[in-house]
């Protein structure tokens, strides 16, 4: 595998930077060194926020993605490490949601990873190195209840990210997917529910309601999640899966090697939908 020589300070590009798990990830490669670039859909010109300096970026936009890289690539000289963190869910059954805002959690959560990581996959094969972390879930590996969409999302950025390792390696290139379970951030309040409600779905959907914020309230923090983003940042040897966390670790072992009919009824019976 072909890999650069460049000893200098390393530099991260990080979408979603602006709070929660992108904003911890941002400051904690900071702190280690890391010359960063953090971006936010409304970021000002010239905008720092915590030390760490903010440019502009909505990754739906093929325009505004290819303008944020030119000029975090300008400033910084190479990126060494993109962390595709920019992302939202959408909760509710599956047919609560209409065809268009499918569509529209889509294009941020698996075509905005997409985008991103094309604009800065021919600066990484040019300097014959680089890292690419996708911030995935848990329930990229498991089914997501009442987060049919969110979870299919991750899903897909599970398959990209280990096929587009396959592609990269003999370009010094690593790619590799973050897995948190339930993180304290904000993503959940500011989720909005399917556009289309049906009432028949309210009485299991308020019970799972009750368990999942039950189990966010005793869930990792951003900080906790941007530990593990440092790990596999530095890791000589990259695994493709990063479990963030003992909760994180123990669903993804149990999805492994517990049979399918237990595995889905201790699900069903965590979040109370049995």
């Amino acid at each position: 595998m072909a890999t650069s020589v460049f000893k200098g300070p390393k530099t991260a590009f990080v979408t979603g930077a602006s709070s929660g798990i992108g904003k911890a990830a941002a400051l904690a490669l900071s702190r280690a060194g890391y010359r960063v670039i953090g971006t936010s859909r409304k970021a000002a010109l010239g905008e720092v926020s915590d030390g760490i300096r903010m440019i502009a970026c909505d990754v739906t936009s093929d325009a505004s993605v290819a303008a944020a890289v030119a000029l975090a690539h300008a400033e910084l000289g190479r990126i060494d490490l993109l962390v595709n963190n920019a992302g939202y869910a959408v909760s509710g059954a599956a047919e609560e949601s209409s065809i268009e805002q499918v569509r529209a959690l889509f294009d941020t959560n698996f075509l905005g990873v997409v985008r991103v990581t094309n604009e800065i996959l021919p600066i990484m094969r040019q300097q014959r190195d680089g890292r690419i972390l996708n911030i995935g879930s848990v329930v990229g590996l498991i089914p997501g209840p009442f987060g049919a969409y969110y979870t299919a999302s991750k899903h897909a950025i599970e398959g990209y990210s280990e096929s587009l390792d396959h592609e990269v390696r003999s370009f010094g290139i690593r790619v590799a997917v973050i897995e948190p379970w339930a993180t304290k951030t904000s993503i959940e309040a500011n989720s909005p529910e399917g556009d289309r409600p049906v009432a028949a779905y309210r009485p299991t959907f308020t019970r799972y309601q009750a368990a999942f914020n039950a189990a966010m309230a005793t869930g990792d923090t951003a900080a906790d999640v941007a530990a593990t983003i440092l790990a596999a940042a530095e890791a000589r040897k990259p695994r493709h899966r990063y479990p963030s966390g003992k909760a994180a670790r123990q669903t993804a072992f149990a999805r492994r090697f517990l049979p399918r009919a237990l595995f889905d009824r201790i699900l069903r019976k965590q979040f109370n939908i049995a």
